[in-house]
């Protein structure tokens, strides 16, 4: 059974910084390339950051390149998301999944928001 378990949210003052994490278990991760994507409120499930299997490449969603980093432990199963420059439009609930043919089942994300 896949598990997909993000953490490491919270509240932050504009211009700090988040690093998130996401445990996947169930499926072989090191054979998969994945992705953090985001929702607002309102608005449509995005992705932001996805990185191959090995983690020799790297991509992001032109609103957060230059402040977001994303990277995995393949020992440990987990894929991270370092969030730096924070900003309110970053405001949104945070979820990892494979990055193509992602699974229907989701995890419960992690909130994050973004105010003074």
């Amino acid at each position: 059974q896949v598990q997909l378990v993000e953490s490491g949210g919270g509240l932050v003052q504009p211009g700090g910084s988040l690093r998130l994490s996401c445990v996947a278990s169930g499926f072989p991760f090191s054979t998969y390339a994945m992705g953090w994507y985001r929702q607002a409120p309102g608005k449509e499930r995005e992705l932001v950051a996805t990185i191959t299997s090995a983690g020799g490449s790297r991509d992001y969603a032109d609103s957060v390149k230059g402040r977001f980093t994303i990277s995995r432990d393949n020992v440990k199963n987990t894929v991270y998301l370092q969030m730096n420059s924070l900003k309110p439009e970053d405001t949104a609930v945070y979820y990892c999944n494979r990055r193509y043919n992602t699974f229907s089942s989701w995890g419960q994300g992690t909130q994050v928001t973004v105010s003074s």
